[in-house]
């Protein structure tokens, strides 16, 4: 387990019509969200995406990058974008189980003909721009995630009242 106000693990990934994303040379303001999903098959990914990619202003007007990440190939990751219709978020894809398992993600095998052998269960992280973890929230199944809305509601607060991260002891 990743605790806040330590470091996270290094992560690169390749990006759908876009450059090698390397959380290591992001500079946002305040906070790089990253938001691990677990790929294509994902109904319910499909509209937490949708949802962040239409709030994307609004994170960058609070400082916050953010990238969503899954095991998928480029091939499933450019269909989710296409599909989706994911016009600002960027999509990364070819997360390696072990990079999962590295920053807590659960994992999981295929129950349906439709899904990867193995992926990533959802996770959201808030990283500080030294690297250091703010906040995560991680899922064992596609329910349960925090609203995009109360993301930027909580967030607006941490921002204007520099609120500490939490739960390092």
């Amino acid at each position: 387990m990743i605790k806040p106000q330590t470091k996270v693990p290094p992560l690169e990934v390749k990006t759908v019509d876009g450059p090698l994303w390397d959380l290591g040379e992001q500079k946002p303001e305040n906070f790089t969200f990253v938001f691990f999903y677990r790929g294509y098959h994902c109904p319910i990914c499909r509209k937490y995406l949708t949802d962040i990619d239409r709030n994307l202003d609004e994170l960058a007007d609070l400082g916050i990058q953010a990238i969503a990440i899954s095991s998928d190939s480029e091939e499933r990751a450019r269909k989710s974008k296409e599909e989706w219709r994911i016009e600002k978020l960027p999509i990364g894809y070819g997360l390696s189980i072990e990079d999962a398992r590295a920053w807590g993600l659960y994992v999981s095998k295929a129950i349906k003909p439709e899904e990867p052998e193995t992926f990533s269960e959802p996770g959201l992280f808030v990283v500080r721009p030294d690297g250091e973890l703010y906040a995560a929230s991680i899922q064992t199944m596609p329910f349960t995630r925090p609203s995009i809305e109360e993301l930027i509601f909580g967030f607006s607060y941490i921002v204007s009242n520099k609120y500490p991260g939490r739960g390092e002891s």
